[in-house]
């Protein structure tokens, strides 16, 4: 649609508002609708600076913050909906203190920002509190693996390698392995909470400002841990995102990896786990089925982690320095893989407190399959002196024998027959005390194994891990906390009529 001018609050050089169709295509207030609290905040905090610094005088702050502070009771009230005809959400808001404390009011409070600065530290702003969330859920399903491996260190179930079965484990070294993989995803998201937790804004468009401002005290106010100080990387940078993007991804295949142990070890055929009810589905067809869906689907819910990573890398890889309008598609991937992520954390701690582990047949299947020949042959170098590499011809030559002759090595007179024939006596005891799982279990005494008092020892330290990793969490969250009450207190104090020069900085 035509007009003899434009609209916009950027329209003064542009004779015509943008058509219906632009504007619908270029519009983020979907996109932005997770950040008005934020943008609120920051607008909030900007105000209270430029205040501090002399650039606006006290009484236009007051009026700022009144209606700022409206806007803010308004969305939490649910009273206040993003329009799509103002773009995005720092419009909206901008354009709600216009609308209520007058045009000036709400110019005057786009002194030294701009939309650039603003986006990317809404963005961060944002992205921070829900990397806490993502860390609290992963805590949590580690507290649930942890929980159960340390009353399953002696509790024998098949090891695999390649999928066959490899050497005898403990289910608490099964559970704690899962465990050590997210220890390592919360130490990527401790790492990239530092990087996303640094204030951009006061940077403006791209080259700072002639106004004499003060970021160390909007990042301060806004709970920020530093500044991001280059003017120019700080509003075209999305490292933060990617990063965490790729934290995500990382952390989903880990997901993925236990969920796909879920639905494998819950078939008939391997029989060593039982999905709860409430956590499982049936079929519209046959009804004797019970699908682990749940984990199916945080299986599948990975392929959406990993593209969501691959989708921003492709977007922001061939951008000139500052900002460009590709970075709007920088937030859509991000807060959909933040809750992909945070649930899918949720739905197997929940699938794994409630699913039973059929021990019983953890057992039966480590005592069918040759999973103690390892052991025998460690045996035979520990107590004859034999160099490893023949142990293994060996104990493989025996191990042949046996299935030839449809036995195992639970058969103890047999495997007894069949290495005294090679020249290799040992008694019924001792084979006994080797091939026996749990026996076996017991043996494994290296740093890290699955021995029993190696595995208490991990679960342990994996706990004390998890635990600090909570604690750290919570820290920070209570940090943004104060921050925002420091900002609230000082809003607070200047509609009550407080002048400047008395305000907790």
């Amino acid at each position: 649609m035509q007009t003899d001018g434009s609209e916009k609050l950027w329209g003064g050089r542009f004779s015509a508002d943008m058509a219906d169709l632009a504007l619908a295509y270029s519009e983020s207030t979907d996109a932005d609708s997770p950040m008005v609290q934020e943008d609120i905040w920051g607008s909030q905090a900007h105000a209270l600076m430029l205040a501090r610094c002399g650039i606006i005088p006290e009484e236009d702050l007051r009026e700022i913050l009144r209606w700022l502070e409206y806007a803010r009771q308004e969305y939490e009230a649910g009273r206040m909906t993003l329009q799509r005809e103002r773009e995005d959400v720092h419009m909206n808001v901008e354009f709600y203190l216009r609308e209520h404390a007058g045009p000036e009011m709400g110019g005057r409070l786009h002194t030294a920002r701009s939309r650039n600065d603003q986006v990317v530290t809404d963005c961060r702003m944002h992205l921070r509190s829900r990397l806490l969330d993502v860390q609290e859920a992963v805590a949590a399903l580690q507290s649930v693996l942890l929980s159960l491996a340390a009353r399953h260190t002696e509790t024998v179930m098949p090891g695999y390698t390649h999928t066959q079965h490899a050497q005898p484990i403990s289910v608490g070294f099964w559970l704690s392995g899962h465990a050590a993989a997210f220890q390592r995803d919360q130490q990527r998201l401790e790492q990239t909470y530092v990087r996303v937790n640094r204030c951009p804004l006061g940077a403006a468009a791209l080259a700072g400002t002639s106004f004499p401002t003060d970021r160390r005290l909007t990042a301060a106010l806004l709970g920020f841990d530093g500044v991001e100080e280059h003017s120019l990387d700080a509003v075209g940078d999305r490292d933060f995102v990617m990063e965490s993007l790729a934290d995500l991804a990382i952390l989903g295949v880990h997901l993925s990896r236990l969920a796909e142990e879920i639905v494998v070890f819950s078939t008939y055929e391997f029989g060593m786990i039982e999905v709860h009810d409430k956590h499982a589905s049936g079929s519209s067809i046959m009804p004797q089925k019970k699908n682990p869906c749940l984990a199916e689907l945080a299986r599948g819910k990975t392929g959406r982690l990993v593209g969501r990573l691959m989708q921003s890398l492709m977007t922001f890889k061939g951008l000139i320095s500052g900002y460009n309008r590709d970075l709007q598609e920088d937030k859509p991937p991000l807060w959909e893989a933040l809750a992909i992520a945070e649930s899918g954390a949720r739905v197997l701690a929940e699938t794994m407190r409630d699913a039973t582990l059929k021990t019983d047949r953890m057992r039966e299947l480590v005592g069918k399959n040759f999973a103690t020949a390892t052991e025998l042959a460690n045996y035979l170098v520990r107590e004859r002196g034999l160099p490893f590499r023949t142990c293994h011809e060996i104990i493989g030559s025996l191990v042949g024998q046996l299935i030839q002759e449809g036995e195992t090595l639970n058969n103890h007179e047999r495997v007894r027959e069949i290495l005294s024939a090679a020249g290799h006596d040992l008694t019924l005891e001792e084979i006994a005390d080797v091939v026996d799982p749990e026996a076996c279990l017991r043996l494994q005494r290296s740093l890290g194994s699955t021995g029993p008092e190696q595995t208490t020892a991990l679960v342990g330290n994996l706990e004390d891990a998890r635990s600090d990793a909570e604690v750290l969490a919570a820290e920070r969250r209570a940090a943004l906390l104060a921050a925002r009450q420091w900002t609230a207190r000082l809003v607070e104090a200047v509609l009550e009529g407080k002048g400047l020069d008395g305000l907790e900085w």
